[in-house]
């Protein structure tokens, strides 16, 4: 199998990249949404607002961006890496691993960052070193994903995650997080996804409350909004019919239930989004 994108990202599982010779056509592929996308930037100043002084400062950094965000790299110069990987390139049994991976991409939010010190820096280089060589040769995909999963075990470790076994109620939270991803524009009653775990829905909410700090309805409606921002800012339909698309039976309702989650009309959104792309450089829009 070929990993190298020759059609486009629709039908590439796998994408690497120095951030140089990125090719706008990445950057403006709709493909792009279904991908997974660490960016590694060396001996950069970050691209997100550091409140930590001792942080404001050029280092390598590693930007963990899950499928479906809002967020797009506008890389204007920097000095890094880009490995872009689907979800097919990831062992699925694996749970345990699944779920410290989504754990560290941040899959309720917009993204994570890992700020990398000079020893994992040099050890990450030595693991990213052999991948590329691997890509380049474009003809050993069991061997790619094998050292994807060794990159990514690798942050996983950088991340220093607090749990370290896995126990049931964590398992739940993985479980819950997949049925969501098929069903959360059309099912949005908890009594659903609790039923499908085989726990009340009481239960499922104490899981994720301790595991998640939220509620299943509040992750639930975070993964609305987040999918109505990416329709809103990379799709060509109206905010009308996006509103349908996510099950609001008419826009109106859909309006206000972005504002309530996000203080923001959807045309308000659009705007601020919209303005912010064209006038930033050098940041995660």
């Amino acid at each position: 199998m070929n990993p190298e994108v020759t059609l486009g990202l629709e039908k590439a599982m796998l994408y690497i990249r120095n951030l140089h010779n990125c090719p706008p056509s990445y950057l403006h592929d709709p493909g792009r949404k279904d991908f997974f996308e660490i960016v590694w930037l060396k001996n950069e100043d970050p691209l997100h607002g550091i409140t930590d002084p001792a942080y404001r400062s050029k280092g390598d950094w590693v930007y963990l961006i899950p499928p479906y965000r809002v967020h797009q790299l506008n890389k204007a110069g920097k000095n890094g890496e880009l490995i872009s990987f689907k979800r097919s390139m990831l062992e699925e049994e694996d749970k345990d691993f699944l779920l410290d991976l989504f754990r560290i991409f941040n899959v309720q939010g917009e993204f994570s960052c890992l700020r990398l010190d000079a020893d994992s820096a040099r050890e990450l280089g030595e693991i990213y070193k052999i991948m590329e060589a691997e890509y380049k040769k474009q003809n050993n995909f069991v061997m790619m994903k094998a050292l994807l999963k060794v990159l990514l075990l690798k942050l996983i470790s950088v991340k220093e995650l607090e749990f370290t076994g896995h126990d049931t109620h964590q398992k739940r939270v993985y479980e819950f997080l997949m049925l969501l991803e098929g069903n959360f524009n059309t099912v949005t009653n908890i009594d659903f996804y609790a039923g499908k775990l085989g726990i009340s829905s009481k239960r499922l909410n104490q899981i994720l409350k301790e595991k998640l700090n939220k509620t299943g309805t509040q992750i639930i409606h975070d993964r609305i909004i987040l999918e109505a921002k990416r329709k809103i800012i990379h799709s060509e339909v109206t905010i009308k019919e996006i509103a349908y698309d996510l099950g609001f039976s008419d826009r109106p309702y859909f309006s206000r239930f972005f504002k309530k989650q996000t203080g923001q009309t959807p045309e308000e959104f659009q705007k601020m989004a919209r303005a912010h792309i064209e006038s930033k450089n050098n940041t995660l829009v």
